[in-house]
């Protein structure tokens, strides 16, 4: 009998499990200073908005782009670190409100390029689990994600965590209320519960040779985040497209043997991925929709989620049973997902 405290995944398994938790508490304790930020930075009206991440959090940052773009209706870009990094260009950011998002807030090049974004009149906003990281330091404001020590090599409770503090910090640039937050711990606790039916899931995937993921609008950073965590725990190529993307040529490489995993938002991006799902089926694809009921029933498999969430929160839920399916697979290929190989919590990058 196995040593269920040296089991493999039993530290990401415990992480998943605490995100209902890590959730409640950013509403309860981290939200009222995130409003107070979002109302100093609101005041000083920032003309666009830049994100800068890597990883994980770069999955997150382009969640806040799209927040950003549809709730504020203020541009907001990517950033490309090693433009000022490895190239030192220095770009008048007078006015223009810079996002860093970092689990760790440690990696050199993240810190390096919030320093010089500040130098050069950004306003300058830290989004961390660190609160005493060399990031938090060099920024203007900083926000705790609260979501306490990820040992896990996997991101799971800081990338939820990431999501809600993003949503609730335009929330209060608009000032808004984030009352669509409201009911994501008891949701996510829910939907975390239903593990044996991702179990039951993982077995289409555990001899997958690659896999398509593909969404739209809201739930494209999700499609990006599940390619990751797929890809860092089981090593299954992994690609994530739009779907607007898949269509301009890459659906080539679809068949009846493909798996693909489509998220579906409930709202305008699920009724603009529609087209792509008709073509996927056309083609005889091994589709599994993360979605609403009436989605998952029209595919070969699926896994349902709560009904009734607004769009704009909807990531913070679609995430989870993808991250059960990267540990179930995992494990049902013998590997251990609490350390996969090559990689290391703070990346090194410059």
């Amino acid at each position: 009998m196995s040593d269920p405290q040296t089991a493999p995944g039993r530290i990401m398994a415990a992480e998943m499990a605490e995100q209902p938790a890590v959730l409640r508490r950013i509403l309860d304790e981290g939200a009222p200073k995130i409003r107070e930020i979002a109302a100093e930075i609101a005041a000083r009206k920032p003309r666009f908005v830049l994100l800068t991440a890597r990883g994980t959090s770069d999955n997150a940052a382009l969640y806040a782009k799209y927040l950003i773009e549809i709730l504020l209706g203020k541009p907001a870009g990517l950033t490309s670190m090693s433009t000022t990094t490895a190239y030192g260009a220095k770009p008048d950011l007078t006015d223009v409100l810079v996002i860093t998002v970092s689990q760790s807030g440690g990696s050199p090049d993240l810190v390096a390029s919030t320093k010089a974004a500040r130098e050069a009149g950004a306003i300058t906003l830290a989004v961390t689990n660190n609160p005493d990281s060399p990031l938090a330091e060099v920024s203007e404001f900083h926000i705790d994600v609260l979501a306490g020590p990820e040992k896990a090599l996997p991101a799971t409770k800081t990338y939820t965590a990431e999501l809600l503090a993003l949503y609730l910090l335009v929330e209060g640039l608009r000032g808004g209320d984030g009352a669509a937050a409201r009911e994501l711990p008891s949701l996510a606790a829910g939907v975390l519960a239903r593990q044996a039916e991702v179990k039951a899931l993982a077995e289409r995937y555990r001899f997958a040779q690659r896999l398509v993921i593909t969404s739209r609008g809201y739930g494209y950073p999700t499609a990006r985040e599940a390619a990751l965590k797929l890809m860092e725990t089981t090593y299954i190529p992994a690609t994530p497209f739009s779907g607007a993307d898949l269509l301009h040529g890459p659906l080539a490489m679809v068949d009846n043997v493909s798996p693909v995993i489509a998220i579906v938002p409930d709202g305008k991006g699920g009724e603009a991925l529609q087209p792509v799902l008709d073509r996927l089926r056309g083609r005889g694809a091994d589709l599994v929709v993360v979605g609403q009921r009436a989605q998952v029933d029209a595919a070969s498999a699926g896994f349902a989620l709560p009904p009734g969430v607004p769009e704009e929160v909807q990531p913070i839920l679609e995430i989870l049973p993808l991250q059960l399916l990267a540990y179930e697979v995992t494990i049902a290929r013998g590997q251990d997902p609490d350390a996969p190989r090559a990689l290391a919590k703070v990346t090194e990058t410059r």
